[in-house]
């Protein structure tokens, strides 16, 4: 299989687990507990069907939308994600230059392995720095400075990670950083051994953001060790708030899920909301975002921008959320296997494919742009 030969998620998906050990492969494919949530990110969309016009001259689409004052050339942006450098040597790297290439935002994490200044320094499409609330308040001070010392527009909190989720594919792996792989684990690298060999071949894995913060030696801190030992789960609306004062600009909160949360969101002056269950990888069970996305935009869309992410596999999805009100959406695993798939070339072919088909779909919706998107775009099963 080759990358030519990717046409849709699942063949990315198909293609990157062939190239990636097991257990780094089922550290992106994985979610929570049963993974029930996981499942029905996707499927959430079934039961929400389109309606398109006919004959209104369709020649030209435009698909730009403004989020969070940033100029998008199409309505999906890459999410923030941890760890890119183990999946492709080139990790952030590649993900940046090819969001730029398509005129879109990206995002780079606390946790990721290229540092946010380089990114900013190189590539001149929006970016957004998203970060964890630490127990340690100068930490979280120091990081807001340092993102906005190097020129980021967007700062993204993510507010749904207090603690890891139960992703049991990790724990009978073994796979954590440090790598503490079980022997099932250690065979699946055996028998993958290109990895093995760019991992050692190319520069030394790094998370440049935390690297003075997080031993990965295997000493102070890992990365488990950081969810359970760092984070402060006493956080709350005056902690976010403040900090919100403190960065003075857009300001998004990541994991928001009910209409209450929306509206405290707005009240302490947030620009943006990122409905997200993250993936389905922390509370299995947890609604999906894109049913809760009508009453959220209803209760709070004239106040600041909503977006979603979580289950975006396809170019109607796209649409259908944007009917209902998002302003974007997010890809995480949408790019990450492409990324494991083929490094730079992969997430460009990924874009590229999400761009034809949303230009496709919305032509065949009979919208030229997407402000003509709304609920009547719309119907659900049984209305």
């Amino acid at each position: 299989m080759r990358l030519s030969q990717c046409h849709n998620f699942h063949d990315f998906r198909q293609l990157a687990k062939r190239r990636l050990p097991g257990p780094i492969f089922n550290y992106i494919d994985g979610g929570a507990d049963d993974e029930t949530t996981l499942r029905q990110n996707t499927s959430s969309f079934d039961h929400c069907d389109l309606l398109p016009s006919v004959l209104t001259g369709v020649s030209d689409v435009d698909m730009s939308v403004t989020v969070m004052g940033q100029k998008l050339d199409m309505p999906v942006y890459c999410s923030p994600t941890a760890l890119q450098r183990l999946f492709h040597h080139k990790g952030e790297r590649a993900v940046a230059a090819a969001a730029e290439k398509y005129g879109t935002m990206f995002g780079v994490s606390s946790l990721g392995t290229v540092s946010l200044e380089e990114l900013r320094q190189k590539h001149k499409n929006p970016q957004v720095y998203q970060f964890y609330f630490h127990k340690d308040r100068g930490l979280n001070a120091a990081m807001m400075q340092r993102a906005k010392e190097a020129g980021v527009e967007v700062m993204m909190l993510t507010v749904d990670s207090i603690t890891g989720g139960n992703r049991e594919r990790d724990l009978r792996t073994g796979f954590s950083i440090p790598f503490r792989l079980t022997l099932e684990g250690l065979i699946q690298f055996a028998i993958k051994p290109m990895w093995g060999i760019n991992y050692v071949t190319h520069e030394r894995f790094r998370l440049p953001q935390l690297e003075e913060h997080v031993d990965m030696g295997g000493g102070a801190s890992s990365i488990g060790g950081y969810f359970t030992e760092m984070l402060d789960p006493s956080m709350n609306w005056d902690d976010v708030a403040e900090m919100v004062r403190d960065w003075d600009g857009q300001f998004c909160l990541k994991g928001i899920m009910t209409v209450e949360d929306a509206r405290r969101a707005a009240e302490i002056g947030c620009t943006g909301i990122v409905l997200s269950n993250h993936g389905g990888r922390q509370l299995d069970g947890s609604r999906t975002p894109f049913d809760q996305l009508s009453e959220i935009v209803d209760a709070v869309g004239d106040r600041l921008d909503v977006m979603m992410d979580s289950g975006i596999q396809r170019g109607t999805h796209v649409l259908k959320a944007l009917s209902l009100g998002a302003k974007a959406v997010g890809i995480g695993r949408g790019y990450l296997y492409p990324l494991a798939a083929a490094g730079q070339p992969g997430v460009e072919r990924a874009l590229g494919l999400m761009r034809a088909e949303i230009e496709r779909d919305m032509k065949l919706m009979g919208v030229t742009s997407v402000d003509q998107l709304s609920r009547d775009s719309v119907r659900f099963r049984g209305q």
